[in-house]
């Protein structure tokens, strides 16, 4: 079930940033670790890092390299263990009238305005308030053949989220996702998650990576519903043990 990581290329170049408020934990200072901007990211690239827990923004990929702290833990769900929950099931039946549709991760100002709406109502004591265009293109666009949109509309056509995520050989990336704020009883932060693990399962694509969890972080907390769960430590993927699934949960 677990697997080791991989060995990094030595060619490959890193930088670390200064020291900086920590983004997730009050009174902690945070360092990033990012791979060369000037490094070309090719697939074969891009797949190793994900095993050692490196994320992308825009065209970025780094990693959290903080002296004395290792609270942020890259975590995965194994795709076809996956555990359906009841209000799993219930998040799917509410959103069966949605359509889908990927496209290249490039800049529509339809995803933008939905962008700017989410972040807005959703988020304006974080990091990315306010929203701007040029923040939201160097964020979420990227002209790379394993970077996609997907766009989820109702029966209206009316665009409800968009998730952006990269396609790797052993899974799916879970870059981003915003939806819309005043739909909260479609619960589609929820629905989209299930979206990628059940859209990764069908194409056969072992793990579904949903970036760095903090256990005393309570925004991180809705991670941990999808079981189970696998987490990086010391290069290495173990299970992330927590209370077990019912048995009539899964599927």
């Amino acid at each position: 079930m677990s697997s080791d990581a991989p060995f990094i290329e030595p060619q490959l170049r890193f930088y670390m940033t200064v020291p900086h408020d920590c983004s997730y934990l009050t009174d902690h200072t945070a360092t990033t670790l990012f791979l060369d901007p000037e490094q070309p990211v090719n697939q074969q690239v891009y797949d190793l890092l994900t095993l050692v827990g490196f994320r992308r923004s825009g065209k970025h990929l780094y990693r959290p390299n903080c002296k004395g702290c290792n609270a942020c833990i890259s975590v995965r769900v194994p795709t076809e263990e996956f555990l359906l929950k009841r209000k799993h099931r219930k998040a799917l039946n509410r959103n069966k009238d949605l359509t889908t549709n990927i496209m290249p991760a490039t800049y529509i100002r339809e995803h933008y305005d939905l962008y700017e709406r989410y972040i807005n109502e959703r988020h304006a004591d974080g990091d990315m308030f306010p929203p701007s265009e040029e923040q939201y293109k160097s964020f979420l666009t990227l002209d790379k053949h394993f970077s996609h949109l997907v766009e989820f509309r109702d029966s209206d056509n009316q665009l409800v989220a968009v998730s952006a995520m990269d396609t790797l050989s052993h899974g799916i990336s879970a870059i981003y996702t915003f939806f819309d704020p005043e739909q909260p009883k479609r619960s589609l932060g929820v629905y989209v998650v299930l979206w990628l693990i059940l859209h990764a399962r069908y194409h056969h694509l072992p793990y579904v990576y949903l970036g760095y969890w903090i256990e005393n972080c309570q925004k991180m907390n809705y991670k941990t519903d999808y079981q189970p769960l696998e987490q990086l430590r010391d290069n290495h993927w173990y299970p992330l043990e927590l209370s077990p699934p019912s048995g009539k949960d899964g599927i």
